[in-house]
């Protein structure tokens, strides 16, 4: 049984691009406070500030086997700071949204039309966990995390342009599965 304790973080990082899950959860034991504490000081909410951390090492995970990090304390600093700022810019829209909701009348859809809706939903839920790792990973990013398509790139270490083509890739394939459903409506 290796002692991951007595490692230092390149050997770690250099483990964990070969799937070894132990060396990955010595470095999260090593880096989780500090990023937290980051994260929270900013954010005031232990639950948006978990999220972040979590999604940070989630991407780290994802993304081990392509990413050439010389200094991961300064990776995972710079990711948690992004991915911070997104939250507090996604707030921000989402107060926005609010104010305007508020003012906004609420018009109710017709029963058949939310069960129309749900069902979409499902349909392309179903879709996106059929599209390849890389392209859902991407995809993801996009769409629920709101990341632009430079922040992915930089964040997957791949070009912008793949991130584009995966992006584009991902929208046929939904329009496409979500086409028949739609021609229904």
């Amino acid at each position: 049984m290796k002692l991951y304790s007595l490692y230092n973080t390149n050997e770690l990082l250099h483990l964990v691009a070969k799937d070894d899950e132990s060396a990955f959860t010595e470095l999260y034991s090593r880096f989780w406070k500090k990023l937290f504490t980051v994260a929270y000081n900013r954010l005031k909410e232990i639950q948006s500030a978990e999220d972040v951390v979590h999604d940070v090492f989630a991407s780290l995970w994802s993304g081990r086997k392509h990413s050439e990090i010389s200094s991961l304390e300064n990776y995972l600093a710079a990711a948690v700071k992004y991915s911070v700022l997104n939250k507090i810019k996604r707030k921000a829209k989402e107060r926005i949204f609010q104010k305007t909701s508020d003012q906004t009348p609420v018009i109710e859809l017709p029963v058949e039309t939310s069960v129309h809706y749900k069902r979409i939903l499902e349909i392309v839920n179903t879709e996106v966990e059929k599209l390849p790792e890389k392209c859902r990973l991407i995809f993801k990013y996009s769409r629920d995390a709101g990341l632009p398509v430079k922040q992915i790139a930089k964040q997957l270490s791949i070009s912008p342009k793949t991130v584009e083509n995966q992006l584009n890739k991902a929208l046929k394939q939904l329009k496409l599965a979500t086409k028949s459903f739609l021609g229904l409506l």
